[in-house]
């Protein structure tokens, strides 16, 4: 079994990878202009602890950075859980 620091860092691990993934197929989808995946989604799924995939994704694959408003929620979404850690960890302390 994991601790519990692992656990979390296994837990963002794979969130991370699931939305790195979901960048990706969508970037797939717009080039072939297929149906693509809501932002909404993407949002929901770099919230969840995903935001360090989607941030590498839109880098790796070039997807989604000209749209302003979506890259700054994803950072938003980011310093969110920057907050939150720096918040619980003062707590613990």
């Amino acid at each position: 079994a994991l601790s519990g620091w692992a656990a979390v860092a296994a837990a963002y691990g794979v969130a991370s990878l699931i939305t790195a993934a979901a960048f990706g197929l969508d970037k797939r989808a717009a080039a072939a202009g297929r149906r693509r995946t809501p932002e909404r989604t993407l949002h929901r799924m770099s919230l969840i602890g995903g935001w360090p995939g989607a941030l590498w994704a839109m880098r790796a694959f070039r997807h989604k950075r000209r749209k302003r408003p979506f890259v700054r929620m994803v950072w938003a979404i980011a310093a969110l859980h920057a907050a939150a850690w720096a918040a619980g960890l003062a707590l613990i302390r």
